[in-house]
């Protein structure tokens, strides 16, 4: 069974650009590049899990999201970092679902289709809920400083197994723990 990490998009791969549709607008973040190949080189698949409350609300559809993550994957591309899946939540935070982080559907649509061992398996992100949400299956979870994961920082202290600066310092940590 391969080893998986789950991602967080806006403020841990990408630059946080707040309803970001316009796939013009998509930035990686510095780091963010290296650190996916050094995760992806270790053996590791690769799943990004993005709430996405702008289609929820109405300011995006959900063909603006796809062009946005296309972007971002033919960005990546060329280091030959490569997503298996990604998965989104469409809802708006009052609306009721199974889906929104740190609510588990999107990681258990990923257990599911891979087969995996959320045990042996890590979440990143620049929030509190990307870290709830590998604590809910048993994951580890890594914050961010990247996006919003300094403010997010004192909340997650105690929660999160390690408080990277970038995505090249959690692939470092990651590498370490394997």
């Amino acid at each position: 069974m391969e080893k998986y990490i789950l991602l967080d998009r806006d403020g841990t791969i990408i630059i946080d650009k707040h309803y970001l549709s316009d796939p013009e607008r998509v930035e990686i973040l510095p780091n963010a590049e290296k650190g996916l190949e050094i995760m992806s080189k270790a053996g590791f698949g690769l799943i990004v899990v993005t709430n996405q409350s702008g289609i929820g609300r109405g300011y995006y559809s959900v063909a603006d999201m796809n062009s946005v993550n296309a972007r971002m994957e033919d960005l990546l591309s060329k280091s030959g970092v490569k997503f298996d899946a990604i998965y989104h939540c469409p809802h708006a935070p009052d609306q009721a679902c199974n889906c929104r982080k740190p609510a588990t559907e999107m990681f258990d649509n990923a257990i599911a289709e891979f087969s995996l061992d959320p045990t042996q398996c890590y979440v990143i992100g620049d929030k509190l809920c990307d870290i709830e949400l590998g604590l809910a299956k048993g994951a580890s979870s890594i914050l961010v400083r990247t996006g919003k994961g300094l403010t997010e920082e004192p909340k997650c202290t105690g929660k999160a197994a390690y408080i990277a600066d970038d995505l090249i310092d959690a692939a470092n940590f990651i590498l370490s723990a394997s």
